[in-house]
């Protein structure tokens, strides 16, 4: 590990508190630049004028077709999948936006080279991005948590290989199997449900969760048997570290969907495995790795932040472990689903964290690291800032999916954490 007087200039200004105003401000600036955007890209043109009178900053690009586009959340704005969304200010862009089971996912088919953006939409919506690292080079799913009618589209990520990332987005994109999915809220915060139960508590156990379709009458997809396979505590890294498989089953004779407050409903689904119905496929098992120790709405006490860096080594220790998971897994280092409540905050940290480390070489570099990223519409950041890594990290996190690490408490603990990676606790 690098010695603290290897510690990069741009880093150590961070204690300066000029310097990390700036930060905070050129950044929030950028971003409201693209709430702006958002807002008016989904409005008519006379909501569109009535609003600029409103407003003392108007937005500083000019709202062109492909600008509009850029930052379209149509997608999510949409009456189907607004009641998909858990909060309703927090919608994925379109452009990099998770389509789950799209035109051969089902099937496990090789993508064709004739496939486009339109059939990579053909698919369902789910409130999540493919977001790349800037400086780390890996991909990742940012998500929000579960609602009880998105377990089942959530749960479908991982039953097969899908394209990671799409192939717009990546000309030389791969199909890959997401073997592990961390999770950095509680279900339950200051006594409020932040994300819903989608495996059972107890070992051994499986519940049921029905297709989301079956909601809109539709029942086109098969329900899906959830078992907890194994669970072990990582004290070092605060994490609560579970194996889940997941199997279609084609009917049943009784569906159900676990639910926060039906604690009885563990009980019953474990006791007559014949209920089930019949299992269309092999079980596919993933790792969900939850960390305990990151408050809503904070970050993690600095007493804690050890384990924080702990647990981001044992996310990607274990993502590389081929075994962990069944079936076998060719890809050496596939990408990783990581949500909070919103998939936004201390998702967007953690993923910012994640690329710095990894390119300085604190985790191992990803195995096929793609090429670099496009420009934002918004130029590059101010000159004082063109030097810092983390405004940079923050910013580019940001062009990808609305609200990424999303309070400045949380920009400062990138600094401090990677600081404190080089020996040099501020």
């Amino acid at each position: 590990m690098a010695s603290s007087a290897e510690i990069p200039l741009w880093l150590a200004k961070h204690t300066s508190h000029s310097h990390i105003r700036s930060v905070y401000h050129t950044l929030a600036d950028r971003e409201q630049q693209r709430e702006i955007i958002r807002y008016l890209s989904k409005q008519s043109e006379s909501a569109r004028a009535a609003y600029s009178k409103q407003i003392s900053r108007p937005p500083k690009l000019p709202l062109t077709p492909e600008i509009s586009a850029h930052y379209s959340v149509a997608i999510a704005s949409q009456p189907e999948n607004v009641y998909r969304n858990r909060y309703l200010d927090i919608e994925p862009y379109d452009r990099t936006r998770v389509v789950v089971g799209g035109p051969d996912q089902d099937k496990g088919k090789e993508r064709q080279e004739t496939e486009n953006m339109e059939d990579e939409d053909k698919g369902k919506y789910l409130n999540a991005n493919w977001v790349r690292e800037r400086f780390g080079g890996k991909w990742w799913i940012a998500t929000q948590a579960p609602l009880p009618n998105t377990a089942h589209t959530f749960l479908s990520v991982f039953l097969h290989p899908i394209a990671a990332p799409p192939k717009h987005l990546c000309p030389h994109t791969r199909r890959s199997r997401i073997r592990t999915v961390v999770q950095l809220t509680k279900d339950v915060e200051g006594g409020r449900r932040k994300a819903h139960s989608y495996f059972p508590s107890q070992v051994g156990q499986s519940l049921i969760v029905a297709s989301d379709d079956d909601e809109l009458g539709g029942g086109s997809s098969s329900a899906l048997k959830v078992t907890l396979v194994r669970s072990r505590i990582v004290e070092e890294a605060h994490c609560i570290h579970s194996t889940i498989s997941v199997v279609p089953i084609t009917h049943t004779s009784r569906n159900h969907t676990h639910t926060p407050d039906s604690s009885d409903e563990e009980d019953e689904l474990e006791d007559d495995e014949d209920s089930y119905g019949t299992e269309s496929q092999d079980s596919v098992t993933f790792n969900h790795m939850l960390y305990t120790s990151w408050p809503d709405h904070g970050v993690p006490d600095p007493s804690h932040r050890a384990s924080l860096l702990a647990f981001l080594h044992l996310v990607d220790s274990t993502n590389r472990d081929r075994t962990s998971v069944s079936p076998p897994d060719p890809d050496p280092d596939p990408p990783i689903v990581v949500g909070c409540s919103a998939g936004v905050g201390r998702s967007g940290s953690f993923i910012a964290l994640s690329s710095l480390l990894r390119s300085f070489g604190f985790l191992p570099a990803p195995h096929s690291p793609e090429s670099t990223l496009p420009p934002s519409p918004l130029g590059d950041l101010p000159s004082p800032l063109g030097e810092d890594l983390v405004a940079q990290e923050v910013d580019s996190l940001r062009e990808q999916r609305p609200g990424m690490v999303q309070r400045d408490q949380q920009i400062l603990l990138i600094y401090e954490v990677l600081s404190a990676a080089f020996g040099n606790v501020a």
